[in-house]
Parts: structure tokens; C-alpha cells; sequence
């Protein structure tokens, strides 16, 4: 054989390897693809078929042509006019051993003056076109932001252990054949099959869903208002349990203020702040209002009735409450009780959904992740905890709520201040497409330290069943987050118009 033949037989074996090579390889490929193609294969399939999959981008305003400003009132007040509420009204005299004229007071007061927070928030939702952790960015930069977006995720989840422990007991005391715990699973299905289509749905679930708690409610007087009484304290009450039992109601109250904002993305921009601000203060003061008297009224009533009291045990199943209440109706009482569970969504859906966009802003890898996944893993966290904690309900309760409390109003004074006094009350002031830039952004620092400063005042204030503070054991009751929100609103302007001088941002 030649040697021109033997260099061609060389370079067909040279090109039969580098073709058998580009086929495995190809091969790979292929046989890798679907792996990575999965997810975005379901997710173009979901948002076919109507569901939201949207990340956390800004909704442009071109997008933002809705239109009826009256749905911001429907989902406040569906979100509010519920068990949950009752339960926290409840704790006046359950828990902090309150008279009925005290815990009315009590709520009227903190219910005024708390429902304005969220009501301010909302407006952003509208003229910016941005969920809530994504605006805070234009005050804690974008690094620092994800502190707070951290925290939303764990807040968002004790408001939905909180909703379905309550909505588990109610469903089970209808029943011996159900428990506390299948209770719980029940409506941590349902939460998650609402709030799994996303924005739309959750609009269209919660114009309906306060239905048939405001029919319940009525109900409840109806059947149980002749064992109403002007219950007194049943023994002496103090200033710090008073001030303990108003920090715990505006805790419930002020702490939605991290996610008012979300349920407006796609309304127009052109609405009227007042009306936005009225709309959703309505709906917070109405159902707000309502619920917790109701709590509270049937609470200090419970120990006169023995059936209710039974019901209650002592203070620690406000679904046995509600159920015992209704009893006298017979079958169509333990009707009205089911539908009392069933609709604890109409609280979970916006939270769960809240869940999610707060995770998706954490991080950029996070946001890679489509929204529903994590309604899904929210669904596997919610489960066990919620059962668990079932078991020691009012402590439970009362630290989920004061916990979130403290650092929601802290973050509230700095979205707030930044907004009033370094942007003039003025949305033109932010550039919506620095979103996403590090860089275009404030650098965070001020934001960072007034929150940890006032964190810092909070500890010695507050006052929890695993820790009092010597400030709020020394008499004042847990004052964590009025002192928290006053040490936020001094320092922050102090510490960004320095961060503003020395970085231009």
C-alpha cells in the first residue's frame, strides 16, 4: 500500500473518531436535554392553561391596565374576616386575662390607628408595578433586601401554620371521625389548590370568599348573643397585659404591610392613591374590626356557658369555640362550622403567594425557580409544623404573630421614611429598570444598621413565653414594636442621608 493511501486510511480512522465522538456527544446532549428542559416544559404548559408563572419582574406599565380598584377592598376583607381574626380578638381575655370593655377598647384603638400601614403600602403596588421585596430594594439596596425577603419567607409561613391550625380545629370539632391533624392537611390542600393559579385567581377567589364568614358571623350573634355579657376581667389586670394584648393585635394587623403591595401589580397606574389607600383601609378596619370584638365578646363569655367553656378548653381551641356556639342549630350549625374551615384559604392564598415572590427575591438563582414550586414546598413545610403546633395553640400563636410583628413595622419605618423624606412622596423619584442593577441602587448600609439598631432596642422590650425582656418584664408589657418603629424612623434618615453624600446613591 502506498503512503498516500495509508495517510488517506489514516485520516478516515482520524475522521471516523472525531464523528463517533460529535455522536456521543450529540447523544448526551440529546439524552441531557429533557432533564434540563423539564421544568420550563411544564411551565409553558401551566401558563396555557391559564396559570400564572410569572417571576418577580416588575409588571410593566403597559400590563397595568386593571381598572377596579374595588378588589383591593374584597381581598383585605376576605383575607381578614375570618377565624383568624377571632382567634386574636379571643386573646384578650384567653390569654392576657383582659374584661370584655378592656380588650374592646384595646382593639378599637390599635385597629384605628394599625390598619393605615398596610393601607399605605398597597399604593405602591399600582404606581410602581413591584412586589413588595423587590420596591424594598430602593431603600436596603439590593444585597441588603434580601435580609428582609428572608424574613418574609419564615413570616408568611407562620401566618399560614397559624390560619390552618385554627381552620383544622374548626373543621374537626364538627366530627369525632376527624382530628386536628387531618383537619390541617384539608385546608393546607385547599390553600394550595387556590393560590397554585396565581394573581388572577386569588383576585376572583377572594371577591366571594368573605361570604360566608360575614353569614357565619351573623349567625354566631343570632344563635349565641344571649349569653353575651360585659364579662369582667377575672382578676387584676395590669398595664403591661393591656399593652401586651395591643402589640399582639397590631402585630396581626401591621405585619400584612410586606405584602399589600403584591395585589396591586397589575392595576393601573393612574389610580388615585386615596382611593387606593381608601379601598384597602376599609377592607382592613371592617373585617378587622369585626373579627376581633367577635373573638373577644364570645372569649370572655366562654367561662359563663359551660358548653362554650367545654368547647374553648381552656383557651386553647378557638375552633371548639365557634362550633360550640353554633351547636344549638344542630345539623345546619355544624354546616356554618365546616364553612368557617373551608374558607380559611381566603387568609392562606395571599400569604402562600406572598411565600413564594418573597423567596423568588432572595437571590437570583432563586428567582430561576417558577412561583408554584414554591406553593409546593411552602404546602411540605406547613403540614407537619402546623401539627405539631396545634398542641400549644395560644403560645404559638402569640409568638408567630409578635415575632413577625417586630421586625414587619421596623421594616415599615425605613420603606416609609425613605419614601416620605429622600423621595418627596414621589414615584417618578424611582427607576424602575434598576430592579435588577446592584449598582443603580442604594448601597443598603443605612437601611442594614437602622434595622439592626433596632432590633437591638426591640430585645430588652419584648415580652414572649421563652424570653421577657428587663425593659418589658419591668412593668411596661412588650413594647417591642412601637420602640422599634420610633428607633427606625430616628436613625434611618440619619444613616442615609450620610450613605447618600458619601456614595451618590
Amino acid at each position: 500500500m502506498s503512503s498516500r493511501e495509508d495517510e488517506k486510511d489514516g485520516s478516515a480512522v482520524v475522521d471516523s473518531e472525531k464523528l463517533s465522538g460529535q455522536a456521543y456527544q450529540e447523544r448526551e446532549l440529546v439524552s441531557e436535554q429533557p432533564k434540563k428542559s423539564l421544568l420550563s416544559n411544564v411551565t409553558s404548559l401551566l401558563g396555557s392553561w391559564g396559570i400564572e408563572t410569572n417571576g418577580v419582574d416588575p409588571i410593566p406599565e403597559e400590563e397595568r391596565t386593571d381598572t377596579r380598584l374595588y378588589q383591593m377592598f374584597f381581598v383585605w376583607f376576605s383575607a381578614n374576616i375570618n377565624v383568624l381574626d377571632f382567634g386574636t380578638g379571643s386573646a384578650g381575655p384567653a390569654f392576657f386575662g383582659l374584661g370584655l370593655r378592656q380588650s374592646l377598647i384595646t382593639i378599637l384603638i390599635v385597629d384605628l390607628i394599625a390598619c393605615t400601614i398596610p393601607a399605605y403600602f398597597a399604593v405602591f403596588g399600582p404606581k410602581l408595578g413591584m412586589r413588595s421585596m423587590v420596591q424594598a430594594r430602593y431603600s436596603w439596596g439590593y444585597w441588603a433586601a434580601m435580609l428582609p425577603s428572608a424574613l418574609n419567607v419564615f413570616s408568611m409561613q407562620g401566618f399560614l401554620i397559624l390560619n390552618c391550625i385554627i381552620g383544622g380545629q374548626v373543621l374537626a370539632s364538627v366530627s369525632d371521625r376527624l382530628n386536628d391533624t387531618l383537619g390541617i392537611v384539608i385546608i393546607g390542600i385547599m390553600s394550595l389548590v387556590v393560590t397554585f393559579f396565581g394573581y388572577r385567581i386569588i383576585h376572583w377567589y377572594e371577591s366571594i370568599a368573605w361570604i360566608p364568614n360575614a353569614i357565619i358571623f351573623i349567625a354566631m350573634l343570632g344563635i349565641g348573643g344571649k349569653h353575651l355579657q360585659n364579662a369582667p376581667a377575672p382578676g387584676p389586670v395590669s398595664a403591661a397585659s393591656i399593652v401586651t394584648f395591643a402589640t399582639t393585635t397590631a402585630s396581626s394587623v401591621i405585619s400584612w404591610c410586606t405584602m399589600t403591595p403584591d395585589y396591586g401589580v397589575y392595576h393601573t397606574r393612574k389610580a388615585s392613591r386615596l382611593r387606593i389607600f381608601f379601598y384597602t383601609y376599609a377592607g382592613f378596619f371592617s373585617a378587622s374590626i369585626i373579627g376581633h370584638m367577635l373573638g373577644a365578646a364570645f372569649a370572655a363569655s366562654a367561662p359563663s356557658v359551660p358548653a362554650w367553656n367545654a368547647g374553648f378548653d381552656a383557651g386553647n381551641n378557638v375552633g371548639g369555640l365557634v362550633e360550640a356556639v353554633l351547636a344549638p342549630a344542630g345539623k345546619f350549625g355544624k354546616f356554618l362550622t365546616v364553612l368557617v374551615a373551608l374558607s380559611t384559604p381566603s387568609a392562606c392564598a395571599p400569604t402562600m403567594y406572598t411565600f413564594g415572590s418573597s423567596f423568588m427575591a432572595i437571590t437570583p438563582y432563586a428567582a430561576r425557580v417558577p412561583r408554584y414550586v414554591y406553593t409546593i414546598i411552602s404546602e411540605a413545610i406547613l403540614i407537619p409544623v402546623a401539627i405539631v403546633g396545634a398542641t400549644h395553640f395560644y403560645s404559638t400563636f402569640v409568638d408567630i404573630l409578635s415575632i413577625i410583628g417586630y421586625w414587619s413595622t421596623v421594616f415599615a419605618a425605613i420603606i416609609m421614611v425613605e419614601h416620605v423624606v429622600f423621595r418627596k412622596n414621589r414615584f417618578d423619584t424611582y427607576d424602575v429598570s434598576a430592579w435588577n442593577v446592584p449598582r443603580r441602587l442604594p448601597l443598603g448600609l443605612a437601611a442594614l444598621l437602622s434595622f439592626l439598631c433596632a432590633f437591638g432596642v426591640v430585645i430588652p422590650c419584648m415580652s414572649q413565653v421563652w424570653y421577657t425582656g428587663p425593659i418589658a418584664d419591668s412593668g411596661t408589657g412588650d413594647i417591642g414594636i412601637f420602640v422599634g418603629f420610633g428607633v427606625a424612623c430616628v436613625l434611618y434618615p440619619v444613616l442615609r442621608a450620610a450613605e447618600r453624600s458619601w456614595s451618590g446613591r
